[in-house]
This record gives structure tokens, sequence and C-alpha cells, in this order.
């Protein structure tokens, strides 16, 4: 009599730190995908023995990166700031202001 295993795909796709077996994903999305947009990947040195004695034909080699401790503050001293003009989808222009220390961008004019 034959069975079958019944295997509950993921409905999102996350990254983990096992390097012993394939990444769980959801159907449609690659093996270094996130369905959450603050996550990032960095590679990693899989173990493709333990892999290999598991059965497994594939394993992860990606694992999530460390996240940014916090915002960079600005440097003392003068600011770095760079503006420049730029056009919305509406035909409009507007000033765009952004500091190349922290990132920061933002919009003046209508």
């Amino acid at each position: 009599m034959a069975t079958s295993k019944s295997i509950e795909q993921p409905t999102e796709t996350r990254l983990n730190d096992d390097v012993t077996q394939p990444s769980t994903t959801a159907p449609g999305d690659g093996p270094a995908d996130t369905t959450d947009p603050n996550e990032r990947a960095v590679s990693a040195t899989p173990d493709k023995g333990a892999a290999a004695a598991a059965g497994h034909g594939t394993v992860n080699a990606v694992v999530p990166a460390p996240q940014p401790t916090a915002k960079r503050a600005a440097a003392k001293g003068k600011e770095r700031i760079e503006t420049y003009a730029a056009t919305r989808p509406d035909g409009s222009e507007v000033t765009i202001v952004r500091n190349i220390e922290t990132g920061e961008s933002t919009v003046k004019g209508s």
C-alpha cells in the first residue's frame, strides 16, 4: 500500500541559519528570497556533507545578515548635502535635498 507524505507549503519565505538542508521557501520564491522587506541575505558556507548524508540534493547557502544597530548620526562639522531638481509624475518641479552622511532625503516644493 502506497503512502504519501503531506508536506505543508509555507505561506512566506524567510531566511534561516540552517546550512545543512535546503531553505524553506513559499511556492514561486527562490532560495535567497524573503518576504520580509527588512531582512537581508548574505552568502554562507553550506555543509554539503551533512546535507548529502540527510538525503538532500541541495543545501541552503544564505543566512540572514546582521541588522544595522542604529541610524548613522550626522558627522560633526559641516554637513555634506546634495541638492538637485526633479520632476514629479504630474510634471511639477521639486527640489530634493539629501544628507550624504545619514542618507535622509527631503522633498521641497509643490
